[in-house]
């Protein structure tokens, strides 16, 4: 079974159409479950989960309030999945159709973990290209946007998501795939939000994203990459009430 794991926080905005998109782009044809793990939300997410109707999962679809923190909300979903495969994935990202054969395919192979190549809503030409190189297999074109699947058997081997990581979480489960040599890039294209390099600056953001990686190269710590997140990156209150999106879910947007 492949369990399909979604952390949120204030995702009343667009969840529903994410809610839509899954539905229907399964392929019906293998065990699904979808496990929605919230860290607090104050505008109306949890209800709009409950109230939506969902086709073609195999369980009915479980939301778990937990604490807030996208590696620790992972991986409570991962101890409550029944799945042998895990999927995680971003509230703001859309995957290919029939995303459930493309991942359990790959498993079926010997790849126990891997990603989809990413494009962005956008049409600026650096983000079409960063979206163009993650078709190739360097580590510095993987991120979380990507999405993540892994077997739940190496998942719990590795232990999970490193939960002192506020941001750059996923990056550092990437990180140690990469190093047991146990990642593959799936061709086909998941696409996420550009907004917050619309909110931000193209240029602007992308430096502050390069600038952490590097930090992290050089041996920061998970406080020291939080705090230039916090001066550099998250929204001021100004850009908050600009923004369409759930002001809290876009400001705790992370790398």
């Amino acid at each position: 079974m492949l369990s399909i794991i979604i952390p949120v926080l204030n995702e009343a905005e667009t969840i529903a159409e994410l809610l839509i998109h899954l539905s229907e782009n399964l392929s019906g044809e293998n065990e699904t479950e979808l496990i929605l793990v919230d860290g607090g939300s104050t505008d109306g997410t949890q209800e709009i989960i409950s109230a939506f109707e969902y086709t073609r999962f195999s369980k009915p679809v479980r939301f778990i309030q937990f604490e807030k923190g996208r590696a620790k909300q992972m991986n409570r979903g991962a101890q409550v999945a029944s799945g042998d495969i895990l999927y995680f994935l971003h509230a703001d990202s859309f995957p290919p159709k029939n995303f459930d054969k493309y991942i359990i395919s790959e498993v079926k192979k010997g790849n126990p973990a891997g990603c989809f190549r990413m494009k962005f809503d956008h049409t600026h030409w650096w983000l079409r290209l960063a979206g163009w190189l993650t078709k190739f297999h360097w580590r510095a074109c993987r991120g979380g946007d990507q999405s993540q699947f892994i077997t739940k058997q190496l998942f719990e081997e590795i232990g999970g998501f490193d939960e002192t990581y506020i941001i750059y979480e996923d990056n550092i489960l990437i990180n140690e795939l990469y190093s047991r040599k146990k990642f593959v890039v799936i061709q086909q294209w998941i696409t996420t939000s550009a907004r917050l390099y619309e909110q931000k600056g193209i240029w602007n953001l992308q430096y502050h994203f390069w600038a952490i990686y590097i930090k992290k190269w050089l041996g920061a710590d998970a406080d020291e990459l939080y705090n230039y997140y916090l001066k550099n990156i998250k929204l001021s209150k100004k850009e908050l009430s600009q923004t369409a999106e759930s002001p809290e879910a876009l400001a705790e947007k992370q790398i």
